[in-house]
């Protein structure tokens, strides 16, 4: 049992005003597995204070500076790769496969944002004028559970990068994987105030970093509706704010795909991070002329993903992060089961063996249409809905046919005939014939999948503030 009392603040791990605590329980098991003491808002407010005294001399760093500080931390985090990934598959209940992936995907965004720091230009001739690229200020960054360090990692690496400081709040359900990252921040010897991190809530760390006047910018990750209240907080003193947010990502499989690759693709990007996941492709859109041949391969393919313990090698989707996402999850197959939709495998209650975890059966529906709520509301479970078309023009309809747009996926044996059509889908990424991360292309969403861009240029320039200087 593990008792986390402790936050940063400056340079140090001090002990929160705060007196609440809050249970870290194991989603593989329920049991508990410790508590951390949750900060406050004077917690909040002095983190906010340290940020904005660190930023008078960090935002004036060399680039040299910022790129040691970035490789400091690379090389303090890659010490404790184990840990990494043992800590994620504890507390959070990440399959080993996932945990090892985000691990290395961690130390791929230092690399890139190291390279970015070594060909970006600050200072720019526009017109006649030279312009500025200036460091905005203290930025907030807000995450979710489902992938805690990775967006740390992410994050702040482009804050640093700009010469930025920052307050972050993790979620209080990742604070063993918070402490960790905490440490490896600590030995990266970065200048006091440039990172602080307060554990606790959303009502009350994330709301004073939402509406403090300190704060120049918020990075969220995590829901939509969130991201909203976010975003009305944060315009009052018109705080800058990159928000990605919720998913509901079509996948597209052309009529000439190869359905012996695309419908494996299609349920590795499906159930991705146990399907707790807003790149996750939910919706399955297949030619109506294929579903049969659709059905047999998702069924066989299905059949065959081990669901279990996470620390496993071959476990494929484990445990949704706490009782109240499985509880979502369930509510979800059942609404679907009200809506009409059939299930073609997996369906309600936990997988046998697997009762005292929060396990969800990999769950396909079809005979889905796109007006369905499981269709159109995002799950964050290993739930897939199966959706037929007719014609291209049809399918790209569907797949445009949600207030949602950050992801989306294309197969086709014919690459031209593929880019054709992921020109046309309103998402910020749409992956061609696979699933991949670019480090340097920019991420984010369409329409109430979000506001800005992160990674690469345009995710380092939403830290910064243009500055024109006219003769």
């Amino acid at each position: 049992m593990k008792t986390i009392d402790k936050i940063y603040i400056n340079g140090e791990f001090i002990t929160p005003n705060g007196t609440e605590y809050f249970d870290l329980i194991s989603p593989t098991t329920n049991e508990k597995l410790g508590k951390v003491l949750l900060g406050n808002q004077k917690d909040t407010q002095n983190a906010i204070s340290a940020a904005k005294e660190a930023f008078k001399t960090f935002s004036k760093s060399t680039i040299e500076e910022r790129i040691q500080s970035l490789k400091n931390i690379q090389t303090s985090v890659e010490k404790r790769k184990e840990d990494f990934i043992n800590v994620m598959v504890e507390e959070y209940g990440g399959t080993l496969q996932f945990a090892t992936m985000s691990f290395e995907y961690m130390l791929k965004g230092f690399e890139s944002t190291i390279n970015l720091l070594n060909t970006y230009d600050f200072t720019k001739t526009m017109g006649n004028s030279e312009v500025q690229m200036t460091p905005l200020g203290v930025v907030g960054i807000i995450i979710p559970w489902n992938s805690s360090n990775g967006f740390i990692c992410s994050k702040l690496s482009t804050a640093i990068a700009a010469g930025c400081t920052t307050v972050i709040k993790p979620s209080e359900m990742s604070a063993q994987q918070t402490q960790l990252i905490a440490e490896c921040l600590h030995e990266a010897g970065l200048p006091k105030g440039v990172f602080n991190i307060v554990n606790g809530l959303g009502d009350v760390v994330g709301a004073e970093i939402s509406r403090n006047p300190d704060i120049a910018k918020i990075s969220f990750t995590g829901s939509t509706t969130v991201g909203k209240i976010i975003a009305k907080e944060a315009v009052e003193t018109m705080k800058r704010v990159t928000l990605e947010l919720g998913g509901k990502s079509p996948n597209i499989l052309l009529d000439d795909a190869n359905f012996s690759e695309a419908i494996p693709l299609a349920l590795i990007a499906a159930y991705m991070n146990s399907g707790q996941a807003c790149i996750a492709g939910t919706r399955l859109l297949v030619p109506e002329s294929r579903l049969e041949e659709a059905k047999k391969l998702i069924k066989e393919t299905v059949s065959h993903i081990i669901v279990g313990n996470p620390q496993n090698k071959t476990t494929a989707v484990g445990p949704m992060v706490s009782t109240k996402q499985y509880e979502r999850v369930q509510n979800y197959i059942q609404i679907g089961i009200a809506e009409g939709a059939e299930i073609l495998i997996g369906g309600l209650e936990k997988p046998e063996g697997l009762e005292n975890g929060n396990f969800v059966k990999p769950t396909v529906f079809v005979n889905v249409n796109n007006q369905m709520r499981i269709a159109r509301e995002e799950i964050f479970g290993p739930v897939l809905s199966v959706i037929t078309y007719k014609t291209e023009d049809e399918a790209i309809e569907i797949a445009n046919d949600t207030t949602y747009g950050l992801q989306a996926y294309v197969s086709s044996s014919d690459e031209k005939r593929a880019h054709k059509i992921a020109s046309q889908i309103n998402a910020g990424r749409v992956q061609i014939n696979g699933i991949g991360h670019d480090p340097m292309a920019p991420f984010g969403g369409f329409k109430q999948s979000g506001i800005g861009r992160e990674f690469g240029t345009l995710g380092l320039e939403a830290y910064l503030e243009p500055k024109a200087l006219i003769k």
